[in-house]
């Protein structure tokens, strides 16, 4: 019996994970998100996620200031806390910071109350530690019923997902990434990626290949007649 349990969790653990690399499930939760911007204008903007992390989001910095573009990262509370010095660098180098609530629990279940709590808690600490006031909300894993869209928009905010996945937490070689969303961008796509985390956590990982994808991927949209701005840029430019 216990045989058969452990068998079968880790055949629905398979599943899932399967379910993740080849399907995007943001695609079930769009309506009522902004996710793409409609637009004549050949633009689109680089989202970072579950950061900042001590390591990956300084060279995704690096790596944005060498090509010249800025991008949005959508924060966890619990991180600014943890890393504020990343943080505030983020802020000073011109890149927009989005609410990616307290300490990425996915909301799904949560009651009005705690989402209300979750969201201005975090509202609060990007405020007091980087001096930005953001009006964005990227609910973790992109989980949220109507009802919670509704809410968050009362509260103040657009919620933002993406339109193209780069999938950069299964560890994708850069080339490959690059490749797949160089060959799908459209006018107002949001593009994500994470700088920090991995499959199973948002702390730690390995984001080699998201910080290798940034300056290939600029220099080969650039070249088809791309701008890369912040969320706020594409939205309201």
């Amino acid at each position: 019996m216990i045989i058969k349990l452990l068998w079968l969790t880790a055949a629905a653990t398979l599943l899932a994970g399967g379910f993740c690399v080849f399907f995007d499930q943001a695609v079930l939760t769009r309506k009522g998100t902004v996710y793409r911007v409609k637009t004549d204008k050949k633009r689109a903007a680089l989202t970072f996620d579950d950061g900042p992390s001590p390591v990956w989001t300084l060279k995704i910095l690096d790596e944005l200031k060498n090509a010249g573009v800025k991008a949005t990262f959508f924060m966890i509370g619990h991180h600014v806390q943890k890393y504020p010095e990343v943080a505030r660098r983020v802020a000073r180098e011109g890149h927009s910071i989005g609410n990616h609530g307290y300490a990425h629990s996915v909301i799904l279940y949560y009651t009005p109350a705690e989402i209300e709590e979750e969201i201005k808690y975090t509202e609060h600490v990007i405020r007091e530690v980087t001096g930005q006031t953001t009006r964005m909300f990227r609910p973790p894993k992109a989980w949220l019923r109507r009802s919670t869209k509704e809410q968050v928009k009362a509260l103040g905010y657009d919620i933002v997902l993406w339109s193209l996945n780069s999938k950069d937490w299964v560890s994708f070689n850069h080339r490959q990434m690059v490749s797949y969303l160089a060959r799908r961008t459209r006018n107002g796509d949001i593009l994500l990626f994470h700088d920090s985390g991995h499959a199973f956590g948002a702390d730690g990982g390995d984001r080699t290949q998201t910080v290798k994808a940034i300056s290939l991927l600029v220099k080969t949209l650039k070249e088809k007649g791309f701008e890369f701005v912040r969320v706020e840029e594409l939205m309201h430019g």
